[in-house]
């Protein structure tokens, strides 16, 4: 368990914030994930946070001064694809790890791509050699470190992966950053999958 999700759960186990269950009726619990989520009191947490990130990128939609109505509207079709591929744990050899990882990568998403907390830092990348040839990423402080990519007119989102050395954080679709001191290995999404050296400017 990471530190940042010891304490999380610490917070909400606090006597001004506990709560008995996740943010849905458990009552009408449905899918073999639910029902983990509402034995398993960390996992409520995890879905009540994420429902609070969730709400907090709506207002965020809502808020947007042109495109306010389909900004929301791929949210909401976007949120119950994951609600589908987070009850697809049922499969999984630890279904229990997979709706955690699930959660944990859900709310990495919505912080950074809602941008819903100042991002903890922000590098410019410079690839193939080429000053022209940037890269923006930003760090966020979720309960599993996430990042948001920024490129051309692409912006795409990951998560703090496991590694021997240095920091790597997967995207969609196979882009990933390696990152070790100033230096990065990164990689474009699907179909592409180019991979390239990038340096910290500045």
């Amino acid at each position: 368990m990471t530190r940042s999700l010891a304490a999380l759960f610490l917070l909400l186990a606090t006597p001004a914030l506990a709560q008995d269950g996740p943010s849905f009726d458990c009552a009408a619990a449905q899918s073999e994930a639910e029902k983990l989520i509402c034995e398993d009191p960390d996992l409520a947490a995890l879905d009540r946070l994420v429902a609070d990130r969730y709400a907090a990128a709506i207002e965020v939609t809502q808020g947007l001064d042109a495109g306010a109505e389909e900004a929301e509207a791929d949210l909401r079709a976007y949120q119950r694809g994951w609600i589908s591929g987070r009850d697809e744990c049922w499969k999984a050899d630890d279904p229990r790890a997979c709706v955690e990882q699930s959660y944990l990568r859900r709310e990495g998403e919505l912080v950074a791509q809602y941008l819903l907390e100042e991002p903890t830092g922000t590098t410019f990348w410079q690839c193939n050699g080429n000053p022209a040839d940037e890269l923006v990423t930003m760090y966020f402080d979720t309960t599993l470190p996430s990042i948001r990519f920024e490129r051309g007119d692409s912006i795409d989102t990951g998560s703090l992966s496991r590694t021997a050395s240095g920091s790597r954080y997967d995207g969609s679709f196979g882009r990933y950053i390696w990152i070790k001191g100033d230096e990065a290995t990164y990689r474009e999404p699907d179909p592409d999958g180019t991979e390239m050296t990038c340096i910290a400017a500045g």
